[in-house]
């Protein structure tokens, strides 16, 4: 199931990496073989644009210690930038990525249906109908660039992960097995209802998602990504922190957990299996979108003040299972400084509602390790001290007696602040259109988002003032004006408005023999809906996202200074709850009894010139990993080593916590998980060791940057055969499946509609 395999052989992997029709072959003769452990690192086979004079053999490398790969690594890499997408699980980007363990194959040999988890499942239609979903590809030719979001709440999630629970015997340890086969089932249920009119619009509706769910794409949608990810190290076993959707697995990037930590040190002491909220007055009033309007469409029209007021309200968790908005921001803050009510910013597109607001924050998270020596004099300046602070008090007090270096960092976000496209809609600043409020990290934590110190309005131990919070537009000005400093960590993020003025493409219309609605008008529906360019499926185009992907790498790989110290992770929050068939493992149990880490397997890949290229890294992690890299290279005390953090890992393992989670379950991973292990390992094996020894050329920058004119102009003029690159599927799998809508006739509907909430009178 989670089995390694070997690399292949050196003679066979010369031939493969000559000729992609061999590798087909290859493929075509070897089924369900035996699978041995597997390297850690194995080569892609065949194909693919780089150059196959520096790809070098992780069989046959220097045997580095991870104590020599780091020394090496902080004398080269000054600069960690993370490319933080929305919302697609593995499989669905790159299932059929040669190399990686993907839907028809572990990366080296074809794997039947009967030996992937969840590829064949039905649901039952309550009309007494049971219907087969298989994974699909959607192509440009069903406008796959372009689809609706499934159901990626974190009950949703749950149900689509099915974990068998077989206890056992004599008290022990229950095995936890998730079986990855209730997604169509869920989605069909989910948007149909529990029982649907044969024939009606619900039915239809659910039919295409229970569809939808189980679609995967490839370089022919996301060339650019797949392009990165031949070029350098893919990443084929990182899953989401969190077994929810987005806000908490915002906060495991920074924090490697969603509010664990907080949980513990606080817990519930009613009968209610939750956690403590925090219970206060709102007041406010706030610019919402209240008629659902499409995000985008009509430069806000539909927008409305709303007063949030309330007697008294309680916010949610910690730890944070849903998506409810940031507290400092909301219409609990009530923060004051110099007479007047500031807040941090908040989006008008974001629901506001009293009862949709997380808990004030107060566990660590990296910017805590990043301030070094400078934390006492950083925190001091927090304007709400015990509120903000109270669980971090031993933390503070370790990392200023490690006296460690403080090491810059920023959180550059679509909308925070004033972007490129306000100036263009002429919008201000302050409305902050284009931002997802509740994908902010930092705006969660207290001590960062209440701090005059992190917003750049206060000077730390006479230095002058430095603002790591920013938007989208200020990350490609600090660049251009070489404002960034030296060596730092830097995270960039997209929202609602893609900067780029590029238009959502919908090309051809299904319009099932009807005249409504004309392609004009879904063209015209899907501009305002999907002008996104965080990648998230509900208001993003694909191409769009991986073009604001591609303008931020050609940003650091167009300046020479930045590429030669450069590491760059692109990775996603969750999977939106797109099908996958690698089961997670099941490390903790929220307070609602349902699984929190870890959830669906998630893409991720390292660029830099020190790199591996054309290599897939086959370790175990999730946003811990990203943290692990970062602690490595900038000589960090990990997160779970804190003292607040480690007591709170301690003292999850008690009577109190585990009755959340099946009978004998330990709960010993309330927290980070960001020290190196088994379950849970850093980045570091994507870097080249002779790379790093100066033994081979690093990467160039060649490699990362993609013409101006190819990324600004839609579709992409870049495809599987541009790059040379063979997706591992049969034939049959190029054909997109009928959909089932069991009207009264009994009559099979040919056309598929990736936008059925979208566009629903193409269902």
């Amino acid at each position: 199931m989670n089995c390694m395999m070997k690399p292949i052989s050196l003679a066979i992997a010369a031939t493969l990496l000559l000729n992609p029709v061999l590798f087909a072959a290859e493929m075509a003769d070897r089924d369900d073989r035996p699978a041995p452990m597997r390297a850690p690192v194995t080569l892609q086979p065949a194909g693919g644009p780089g150059d196959a004079a520096l790809i070098n053999d992780p069989a046959h490398e220097p045997n580095l210690s991870t104590a020599e790969l780091t020394r090496l690594l902080r004398k080269q890499i000054k600069y960690v930038f993370v490319i933080f997408h929305e919302n697609h699980s593995f499989d669905n980007e790159f299932g059929t990525f040669p190399g990686a363990d993907g839907l028809y194959s572990d990366g080296q040999h074809p794997r039947s249906a009967a030996n992937t988890p969840g590829f064949t499942q039905t649901y039952n239609d309550a009309n007494g109908l049971t219907v087969t979903v298989q994974p699909f590809r959607l192509g440009p030719e069903q406008n796959s660039n372009v689809v609706d979001s499934v159901d990626h709440g974190h009950t949703g999630l749950a149900k689509k992960l099915n974990v068998l629970v077989t206890p056992a015997a004599n008290g022990g340890a229950p095995t936890l097995q998730p079986r990855m086969n209730g997604f169509a089932q869920d989605e069909f249920t989910g948007k149909a209802g529990v029982a649907p009119a044969a024939g009606s619009a619900a039915y239809k509706k659910g039919a295409q998602f229970a569809n939808l769910v189980m679609s995967h794409i490839d370089c022919d949608t996301v060339p650019f990504f797949w392009r990165w990810a031949s070029n350098f190290t893919l990443f084929d076993k990182i899953f989401a922190t969190e077994d929810t959707p987005s806000a908490p697995n915002a906060l495991a990037v920074l924090s490697g957990q969603s509010g664990a930590t907080q949980w513990v040190k606080h817990p519930s002491q009613t009968a209610v299996a939750t956690a403590d909220g925090h219970v206060g007055a709102t007041t406010g009033s706030f610019l919402q979108d209240t008629q659902g309007a499409l995000v985008g469409a009509n430069n806000g029209a539909g927008l409305t003040l709303v007063n949030e007021a309330s007697a008294a309200s309680t916010t949610q968790g910690p730890p944070i299972v849903n998506d409810p908005q940031p507290y400092y921001g909301s219409p609990f803050d009530t923060t004051v400084s110099n007479g007047s009510t500031v807040r941090q910013p908040y989006g008008p597109y974001e629901y506001y509602a009293p009862a949709n607001i997380a808990s004030n924050l107060t566990y660590a998270a990296l910017p805590l390790t990043l301030m070094g020596r400078d934390v006492t004099a950083t925190t001091n300046l927090d304007l709400n001290h015990a509120f903000d602070l109270p669980d971090i008090q031993q933390d503070i007090a370790y990392i200023q007696g490690l006296g460690g270096k403080p090491v810059h960092w920023a959180w550059y976000q679509n909308g925070y602040a004033k972007e490129a496209s306000d100036s263009a809609a002429g919008q201000s600043a302050a409305t902050h259109w284009a931002y997802v409020s509740h994908h902010q990290g930092p705006q969660y934590f207290g001590y960062l988002a209440n701090n005059p110190a992190i917003n750049g309005q206060a000077s730390v131990n006479g230095q002058a003032p430095v603002n790591h919070l920013k938007g989208e537009t200020d990350f490609f000005t600090d660049i251009a004006n070489r404002d960034l400093p030296e060596g730092g960590v830097f995270y960039i993020r997209g929202g609602y408005i893609n900067q780029q003025g590029l238009k959502p493409q919908y090309q051809n219309a299904r319009l099932n023999g009807s005249t409504t609605p004309t392609l004009a008008a879904a063209q015209a529906t899907v501009a305002a809906a999907k002008n996104g360019d965080d990648d998230h499926p509900a208001y993003s185009d694909r191409q769009i996202s991986e073009a604001m992907t591609a303008r931020v790498i050609n940003a650091i790989a167009g300046n020479e200074e930045l590429w030669e110290h450069s590491a760059i992770v692109i990775t996603y929050d969750e999977s939106d709850g797109f099908y996958d068939h690698v089961p997670p493992r099941i490390l903790s149990y929220g307070p609602d009894g349902l699984p929190l880490a870890r959830g669906i397997r998630v893409p991720l890949l390292l660029v830099s010139p020190f790199a591996r290229s054309h290599a897939v890294s086959h370790v175990e992690g999730d946003h811990n990993a990203v943290i692990s890299t970062i602690n490595a290279i900038f000589n960090l005390p990990a997160l779970a080593s804190l003292p607040d953090e480690a007591q709170a890992l301690k003292d999850g393992n008690s009577p109190y916590f585990n009755q959340f989670a099946p009978a004998g379950f330990q709960q010993t991973h309330l927290g980070p998980n960001d020290i190196p292990s088994e379950i849970s390992e850093s980045l570091l094996s994507g870097f080249d060791p002779r790379r790093l020894l100066g033994e081979s050329e690093p990467l160039p920058a060649s490699y990362a940057m993609i013409d101006e004119k190819v990324v600004t102009t839609l579709p992409h003029a870049m495809s599987c055969s541009s790059l040379n690159l063979q997706p591992v599927a049969p034939a049959a799998d190029r054909v997109v499946p009928k959909v089932l809508i069991n009207t009264p006739a009994g009559t099979v509907q040919d056309d598929f509609n990736g936008l059925p909430s979208t566009l629903p009178a193409l269902n």
